[in-house]
């Protein structure tokens, strides 16, 4: 997220209005998730999961989708265990830096300094948004945030002048 802007956006809450290369966060229960791997099948959920539960796996595949365009690589964890609680994130940042990231109800954390690596000796503060644990981890990924945000208001308002 750009330095400034004094409030994350919540995942669930973008505007649907980003089309690329701002992708808008997949509806629940999605699996067309374009440039995205990821080996926890949606269609494997747990029947006796409630309303009320999120599925960390469904989560972990939006965070994915929706910050793709701004790393060089990011996947869901396959070889880590992913559950209706908890899931597990790998990113390399545009930098070069590899991370394995938490997802769990509290939020992201970084969990390991290497793809599919958990220290449990690490102990990182959760984030309650993707674009504010990468806004603190990669100045590139910030940058490509905010070129990427520039580029649609400006093609806003040039449809605005149409």
């Amino acid at each position: 997220m750009p330095r400034g802007w004094t409030s994350p956006i919540p995942l669930r809450t973008l505007p649907p209005c980003f089309p690329d290369p701002l992708p808008s966060v997949c509806p629940r229960g999605s699996t067309g998730h374009r440039g995205m791997e990821a080996d926890c099948d949606p269609t494997e959920l747990s029947s006796g999961a409630g309303a009320d539960v999120k599925d960390m796996r469904l989560e972990a595949e939006a965070v994915v989708s929706d910050v793709l365009f701004a790393v060089n690589s990011m996947r869901v964890s396959r070889s880590l265990r992913c559950a209706d609680d908890m899931a597990y994130i790998n990113v390399e940042t545009r930098e070069g830096s590899r991370y394995c990231l938490e997802l769990t109800e509290a939020g992201l954390r970084v969990v390991g300094y290497a793809f599919d690596q958990v220290d449990d000796n690490i102990q990182t503060p959760y984030h309650e948004t993707v674009y504010s644990l990468l806004d603190t981890l990669s100045p590139a990924y910030r940058e490509a945030f905010g070129n990427a945000l520039l580029q649609r208001l400006e093609a806003l308002k040039q449809d605005g002048r149409s």
